[in-house]
């Protein structure tokens, strides 16, 4: 079977890092994978991710799995060891706790064209919140995870980088970086954190209704975790005229149902907004960062 990546994934790695040649070793890479573990191939995830090919398998007993390939700028061992840690709990499953394999992972199959954001939106939050809340976990003693404070301080970095002589952008990026000064000051707790949670990594699962796919992980408070799921749908609440409104009412009921600081997740929802925003813009993505820009200013 030939391994063409999705169209979606092509764009993204476009994006992040032209030039890298790890496309064009993939096909051998996955052909390698798959032989090596006797798998059977069903098909290509399609849209698929930005970071990964997901490839739908099953395994030399016919169980069904996932293989998933990733290029190590998007730290797959990081994956591993935090999938690891969590052991299905609030995750989906690693199948093979061992690297077999640079930045590749074999998972439990989950349903991939399921996820929690098919529900209404107010049922999506919940449920989200919830899976969340299963992975705030201590981190393992001797980690090497990344934390919130190193995660942020690079995107802060190229966030100034960018926003240098704007004057649309220099408020947004001045008031984004002193609220991640004031966060860090005093972080409230050190948990494991998904890293890049939102409604479309909760996916529909069969030994419990929903599992979280695709993390990131970093450790930090777990405001910083919960705030990227408060934009989540941002496209609806812009749409909205009380979109402002409704934003700060899921603010205040999601610290609220998750046991959180509503200033702190307000002040990470912001850093983390106008970040992606100016990220955005620098790749030529101008409507999402409009988009990400607006949704920050009501912060």
């Amino acid at each position: 079977m030939a391994f063409e990546p999705p169209p979606r994934l092509v764009r993204a790695l476009g994006e992040t890092a032209p030039g890298d040649d790890w496309l064009e070793k993939l096909p051998e890479a996955a052909r390698q994978a798959v032989a090596l573990r006797e798998l059977t191939v069903e098909r290509v995830q399609v849209p698929g991710g930005r970071s990964s090919l997901v490839v739908l398998v099953r395994r030399a007993d016919g169980t069904p799995a996932v293989l998933k390939l990733a290029p190590p700028r998007f730290r797959p061992e990081a994956e591993r060891a935090a999938l690891a840690h969590w052991g299905g709990s609030g995750a989906v499953q690693l199948l093979e706790p061992a690297a077999a394999g640079e930045g590749v992972l074999l998972l439990e199959r989950l349903h991939p064209d399921v996820s929690v954001r098919s529900l209404p939106e107010p049922k999506a939050l919940l449920e989200a919140a919830g899976t969340l809340r299963r992975l705030w976990v201590e981190p393992p003693g001797d980690h090497g995870f990344e934390t919130v404070a190193e995660r942020t301080g690079r995107q802060a970095e190229a966030m100034r980088a960018t926003a240098s002589g704007s004057a649309e952008l220099g408020p947004l990026v001045d008031a984004a970086l002193a609220a991640r000064s004031e966060l860090l000051a005093s972080p409230p707790e050190s948990r494991l954190l998904h890293g890049t949670f939102r409604q479309s990594k909760v996916l529909a699962g069969e030994r419990v209704p929903w599992l979280a796919v695709g993390p990131d992980p970093v450790v930090g408070e777990c405001a910083f975790d919960l705030a990227r799921l408060v934009r989540d749908r941002v496209e609806d609440l812009i749409a909205q005229p009380s979109g402002a409104a409704i934003t700060r009412r899921r603010v205040k009921r999601l610290a609220e149902s998750l046991d959180v600081d509503q200033e702190r997740l307000r002040g990470w929802t912001l850093f983390r907004a106008v970040e992606s925003g100016v990220r955005a813009r620098r790749v030529g993505r101008l409507q999402d960062a409009e988009l990400l820009l607006e949704f920050a200013g009501w912060l």
